[in-house]
């Protein structure tokens, strides 16, 4: 990886709030959604902060270690530049733009740290044709991109961090995915199996021409026409006459692939009880009258598994990987924050000795007051939300089965009064 990117003393935390118009996808985008939720470590010990720094990261080269006050306050101001009135240092938007900042920093340390451990490194061509894709889609010419250094504040080493960042999460994240077990032969069977009367069954269907008008009259007229020349010529001219839909009439009162399913009553005995060449109606169907006549059957086809196991394979595989990312993602979060001491007044949740309030990071303060000044919006639940399944609902497609409804317990709690059960969930005992 290119060593300018992180040296001492250089303002690497201005990149924060710049990057979102700089329309890259950074290592927050992959990383941070994973780790929201996950309980960090606790009471772990490591090194102390260096004077005039506001964290140090263990374990990560050493021109990355520590992030500097002076690196926070600029990748600060940068954050609070984004705000329509620049919040006064010690406000509560500036703490969370301070808070978001340092988070940023920790990140992106952590970020390389992982990456010198997986072997993992950037050349500075890859960085030069990343940048010259970002570039080409976001800046056309050279005096945008000019002007957007000016207007942000970046220069060109910053944005060339930025972008070596961005290659580091793309070579990561295909390392794991690369690491991810490939789907088995039992696996995409069973997938085949569960899903081969929805997904790889094409049904019978049946191409119709159809007037469609609300006037009786009119709808026994255009059959009467019909009846003397049903060919596609005449119901072209017919349905143009007649027809008051649309997207039939466009093309003399075709519709093509029409499914039993979409249909009931008589105009479904008409489509698909009549034969081929033959005219129905006029039918009733939800206030219209329709004329028809099924031009062509189209049978039903069940894919082979041979002919479904490609997709299939591919569904499985995005499934791992997406697992094993998953995981991968809450053990390097435990990880890092376990290497990562932070100074006095500076201590996040990324930090190994932040103790926090064991409230919710995003919930408000009301929602614990006893009288607050002003009520919160909303509150975030008291217990930990769990999504259990339907009992049977659990299969190869869906891994989390179908949600089991959640009820409250009426007052009282007694048997005679328990809650409702779901529909074809038998009462205990039965």
């Amino acid at each position: 990886m290119g060593a300018k990117a992180g040296q001492k003393g250089k303002p690497q935390g201005d990149r924060a709030a710049g990057r979102q118009r700089f329309g890259l996808v950074l290592f927050g985008a992959l990383f941070v959604l994973l780790f929201v939720g996950f309980a960090v470590a606790q009471g772990l010990t490591g090194p102390s902060v260096p004077s005039g720094d506001v964290a140090h990261v263990s374990d990560v080269p050493d021109e990355f270690s520590d992030i500097s006050e002076e690196e926070l306050r600029r990748a600060t101001l940068r954050q609070v530049s984004e705000e329509a009135k620049t919040p006064k240092p010690g406000s509560d938007k500036y703490e969370e733009a301070k808070t978001k900042a340092l988070t940023e920093l920790l990140e992106g340390v952590w970020l390389r740290g992982e990456a010198e451990e997986l072997d993992l490194s950037v050349t500075g061509k890859q960085v030069e044709d990343e940048l010259a894709a970002i570039k080409k889609q976001s800046f056309p010419t050279k005096a945008a991109f000019e002007k957007f250094l000016k207007e942000s504040r970046f220069t060109v080493d910053e944005v060339n961090d930025l972008v070596e960042l961005q290659v580091l999460v793309k070579e990561i994240q295909n390392r794991i995915n690369s690491e991810a077990p490939p789907p088995s032969s039992a696996e995409i069977e069973a997938f085949y199996e569960a899903e081969k009367a929805t997904q790889f069954t094409t049904k019978e269907s049946r191409d119709v021409r159809l007037i469609i008008n609300k006037d009786k009259a009119e709808a026994e007229a255009a059959k009467k026409a019909l009846e003397a020349d049903s060919s596609p010529a005449n119901w072209k001219k017919v349905a143009t006459k007649y027809s008051t839909d649309p997207t039939s009439k466009a093309k003399g009162g075709l519709q093509e692939g029409i499914t039993e399913e979409f249909l009931q009553g008589p105009l479904k005995a008409a489509v698909f009880d009549s034969p081929t060449g033959e005219l129905a109606g006029p039918v009733d169907f939800q206030g219209n009258y329709v004329v028809v006549e099924a031009v062509k059957i189209n049978s039903g086809k069940v894919q082979s598994l041979a002919e479904a196991k490609a997709q299939i394979e591919s569904t499985l595989a995005q499934q791992k990987q997406q697992e094993f990312l998953g995981e991968f993602a809450n053990e390097y979060r435990v990880k890092w924050t376990a290497r990562t001491v932070c100074a006095s007044g500076f201590e996040i949740e990324q930090c190994s000795n932040y103790k926090g309030s064991g409230h919710p990071a995003n919930a408000s303060a009301a929602c614990y007051e006893e009288d607050p000044k002003t009520p919160a919006k909303e509150c975030p639940s008291p217990v930990t939300p769990i999504s259990p399944a339907l009992p049977g609902s659990v299969s190869v497609t869906k891994p989390k089965g179908e949600p089991f409804p959640q009820r409250p317990q009426p007052e009282g709690g007694g048997e005679e009064e328990a809650a409702e059960l779901p529909a074809g969930i038998p009462p205990t005992g039965e």
